[in-house]
């Protein structure tokens, strides 16, 4: 048969492996071997046959962990031009991830490629359930000029290719791919052989007819054979050559090279695609299982922003072997079925686990390298590390030596603020033994440890038949066990024995630290007030809670209503009450789509409330509100509604104000004791929004009050948000990737909080006409248990909140780090040292990291990398260290500088 010669279908055999999905990682692996075992014998067997691996190397890596022997096989093929593998390491969800953690992920699945011979140079995105704004720039600055996606296209697209630009104006050529996406030709050749044959015309007639309406100016149409977890026809290529000049076996990266690359002429599409009017874009994955989300953000934030600046500033010695270990764990829970929340629950269970060890990891270099800088520190003093390339004042939490409140100071002179939290009790133990048992009680002592802390003095009084251990957090006084024997040796009778700890207390300090530097501090007794006792030193605009029901920090002024939401007001005029109220309603969704029940009951007034005052200033205010609400147990199906039986449900919201901060933190907890429901905190804006703008990815996206339809999802107006959301006058500053919606015609903001549902996939969902997946029971989904999430809400002037915003949320995302000295007692503190210095309106530092390959030998003079994003709409200049980089609005740069 002979196809129409302006019209050729190029086929691409392939499939979409999702690493993890309805079955955990290793069952899919076994699947995945199977596969890839009958594909390469068949490739090697018959030169005619090309196969793309689903743009993303983990499938390649998991294969050949598992058949090491294949190698060189599957080399042999890539070099070829007959397999086509990466860019990608995994396939990742764009909006639960950082832009960091992407540029990661495409750089690590390029250099894998590299090492087998070729990476395809296509920025394949087949089934991402939208696209983030920055992912033109960021494929184009890794030297990629083709993009090709399914998900997210918008009804203005009208052709099969359109150039899409980042915020910065970057573009790249992007091949869309309509009329079922990665899968377009799935069953153009099933069961179309021998016993078919009459099949394939028609099949192919259709498709012709259908994919030309997308490309009129004539050229190859793009076939897509394949689908989810399948292996091509066995006689594939039969079939092909039987099609005559009309079509042709190739890899994506094949018809990829015969496109242009220019984008002159094409439809053009600015920032992120978020449509549903062609697929659906399954926007309740932004809020399953939100506690993925929460520790997916700390183990990012943790290397991103401490670890890797820490080992590139800080470290003589090499971590690179820890940061990679950590890297490939948050690139593979990047996963569009992992991060997401979608899969099952023991899929869950393990996405969860390895986002736990990428944070130990994490965490495990910033231990070494802080231990390294402590251990020059006296015992008596602190490491403050400051995460962010701006000198800036921050509050720490340390556990210091005292009596009585302090002050701390630095090497430099400097007094900083303390506010006592809470003072340690000193009798840690005591107790009345009989004499024959004190050797048991003396084989508690390890070494010189007694209950964790080391003894420094001890005393045995025979009148009183007392001994007593004295103890601290680190002695350097000599002890021996055996004297303490040797003075029991005749003891008998009745005696006490006591453990008195070295005074100790919990305080909040106000420390000013340089930039990505480093500074050390100890207490010191606090100035005597009049009549000689210690008194607290103030900042100069305190924070203070009056009453019961009032904080202010003379930036802002909260109070707690009687219905338990409260108001923010400013010394500017800014107002806004009923905020912090807490809605709860239905979900009969799925993990992929919320849907509430037809007979919905959406509860949002208490039945008690009460305010407790938990910290009084002057540098840390905290308020609890205590509301008492009756929920609905479960979801009804049946009914399409909710349960009569309700649980009795305690949140308790902590509103806390600290000296010096423009914004009002919030922690909001409960104890989950209900099924299918959502609940939302919905925070009235200072003036009405026509907009809404949300930071993520190295961009600050616009994005209106509706959604586009059109494809059988009810385009539901929710969105993620990364750092934070701003509307009408009011920014919520988060801690991971929320969802959130403006609601009530642009006068109010509405955050997810808790979503909990049943079911990976519902086949009957009253927001989406098809199902996402299986239909399988998803019990975890349900998140019963306790639950919190942190969050901070700032005002600012209406419209596109600029860099102040910008520097609250890195404040609040990025707290000081703090390490306990332990080097010898009465030592000087060393003066505070400076690490790199950025500044620039609206300049973000994402990274900080070493490019040497973490050559201990040679860290001292070891070349740096920093990542800059210009978060602004006007062009910004970087100033690192003293030396200009001009940036675009909205820029993504990679410069190098040298360690200080």
């Amino acid at each position: 048969m002979s196809q129409d010669a302006r019209t050729p279908i190029v086929v691409v055999p392939h499939t979409h492996w999702d690493r993890e999905w309805y079955l955990p990682f290793q069952r899919f692996r076994l699947r995945l071997v199977a596969l890839l075992d009958e594909v390469i014998d068949r490739m090697e067997a018959d030169p005619r046959q090309h196969f793309t691996l689903d743009g993303q190397m983990a499938a390649v890596d998991d294969y050949l962990e598992v058949r090491p022997e294949r190698r060189e096989r599957v080399a042999a093929l890539v070099r070829a031009g007959r397999l086509a593998v990466g860019p990608w390491q995994i396939l990742h969800d764009e909006f639960l991830c950082s832009g960091e953690n992407i540029v990661r992920n495409l750089e690590l699945g390029l250099r894998r490629a590299e090492e087998l011979g070729a990476a395809m140079r296509v920025g394949y995105l087949p089934d991402q359930f939208g696209h983030c704004a920055q992912t033109p720039q960021i494929l184009r600055l890794a030297g990629i000029e083709h993009a090709c996606v399914w998900r997210g296209v918008p009804s203005s697209v009208r052709t099969h290719a359109f150039a899409w630009e980042s915020p910065d104006g970057t573009a790249i050529r992007t091949e869309y791919m309509p009329e079922g996406g990665y899968g377009n030709a799935a069953s153009m050749f099933e069961e179309a052989g021998r016993a078919g044959a009459g099949l394939l015309p028609g099949r192919v007639a259709d498709f012709t007819a259908r994919m030309r309406a997308w490309r009129p100016e004539g050229g190859a149409l793009l076939a897509m054979y394949g689908s989810d977890h399948t292996a091509p026809a066995r006689d594939l290529a039969d079939q092909i050559d039987g099609l005559g000049d009309g079509a042709r076996l190739d890899t994506l990266a094949g018809y990829m090279a015969a496109q242009p690359t220019a984008t002159d002429g094409l439809p053009r599409l600015r920032g992120e695609l978020r449509s549903h009017a062609r697929a659906n874009i399954l926007p309740g994955v932004i809020s399953a299982r939100a506690h993925l989300k929460q520790a997916m953000s700390r183990a990012e934030r943790r290397v991103e922003r401490y670890a890797e600046p820490l080992d590139a500033l800080w470290w003589n010695g090499s971590a690179a072997g820890f940061l990679d270990m950590a890297w490939r764990r948050l690139i593979e829970v990047s996963c569009h079925d992992s991060v997401t929340g979608c899969g099952s629950d023991e899929t869950a269970e393990q996405v969860a686990a390895r986002m736990a060890e990428a944070e130990q990891l994490g965490r495990a270099v910033c231990d070494l390298v802080t231990a390294g800088v402590a251990a020059t520190l006296p015992h008596d003093a602190h490491l403050v590390f400051n995460p962010t390339p701006a000198r800036r004042t921050g509050l720490v939490i340390l556990d210091v030596a005292a009596a009585a409140d302090v002050v701390l100071q630095d090497g430099d002179g400097r007094t900083f603020p303390a506010q006592t939290l809470e003072v340690a009790p000193t009798t840690i133990s005591d107790a009345v033994h009989p004499a024959s048992e004190l050797p048991l009680v003396l084989n508690r002592v390890f070494g010189r440890s007694l209950f964790g802390q080391d003894i420094r003095d001890w005393s045995v009084s025979a009148a009183d038949r007392t001994l007593t251990f004295f103890v601290t957090r680190q002695a350097e006084t000599p002890f021996d066990i055996a004297d303490v024997r040797e003075a029991l040796r005749d003891a008998a009778g009745e005696w006490r024995v006591v453990t008195i700890a070295d005074p100790r207390r919990s305080v909040a300090a106000l420390v000013e630290a340089p930039p990505l530097g480093i500074v050390a501090v100890r207490p010191a007794p606090a100035p005597a007030d009049a009549a000689g006792a210690p008194a607290v030193e103030r900042p100069a605009a305190p924070a203070r809670a009056e009453a019961d029901d009032v904080l202010d920090n003379g930036l802002l002024r909260v109070q707690i209503g009687a219905d338990g939401t409260f108001s923010m007001s400013t010394p500017g005029g800014t107002f806004v009450a009923g905020l912090g109220r807490v809605m709860e309603g239905g979900d009969l969704g799925d993990t992929y789509n919320h849907a509430p029940p037809r007979r919905d009951r959406l509860i949002d007034i208490p039945e008690s409330i009460r305010v407790r005052q938990v910290l009084a200033g002057p540098l840390v205010a905290a308020l609890d509100v205590v509301r008492t609400y009756r929920w609905p147990a479960k979801g009804d199906p049946v009914n399409d509604a909710r349960s009569e039986t309700e649980e009795r449900v305690v949140v308790t919201t902590r509103v806390e104000l600290r000296a010096g901060e423009p914004f009002v933190r919030l922690r909001v907890s409960f104890d989950n004791r209900c099924e299918d429901h959502r609940v939302r905190l919905h925070l009235p804006l200072p003036h009405p929004a026509s907009s809404s703008f949300a930071e993520g990815q190295f961009a600050i996206v616009e994005r209106g009050l509706t959604a586009e339809g059109g494809c059988g999802e009810v385009p539901l107006p929710t969105f993620p948000a990364s750092g934070f959301v701003a509307a009408g006058g009011l920014a919520v500053l988060l801690e991971h990737v929320t969802e959130y919606e403006v609601t009530g015609d642009g006068r109010e903001l509405a955050v997810t909080l808790l979503r909990s549902v049943g079911y990976l996939s519902r086949h009957h969902n009253a927001n989406r006409d098809q199902p996402a997946g299986p239909e399988l029971p998803t019990p975890g989904a349900q998140c019963r248990g306790e639950r919190a999430v942190e969050l901070a809400i700032m005002p600012y002037e209406a419209g596109r909140p600029g860099p102040g915003v910008l520097a609250a949320a890195e404040a609040y995302r990025h707290d000081l780090l703090t390490a306990a000295g332990y080097g010898a007692s009465g030592d000087p503190l060393p003066p505070a040292r400076t690490g790199i210095e950025v500044s620039g309106e609206g300049v973000v530092m994402t990274s900080l990291r070493r490019r040497d390959g973490g050559d201990a030998e040679h860290a001292e003079h070891a070349e740096l990398e920093m990542r800059l994003v210009a978060e602004h709409p006007e062009p910004a200049t970087a100033t690192v260290s003293g030396r200009s980089h001009p940036l675009r609005p909205w820029e993504i740069a990679t410069v190098r500088v040298s360690r200080p």
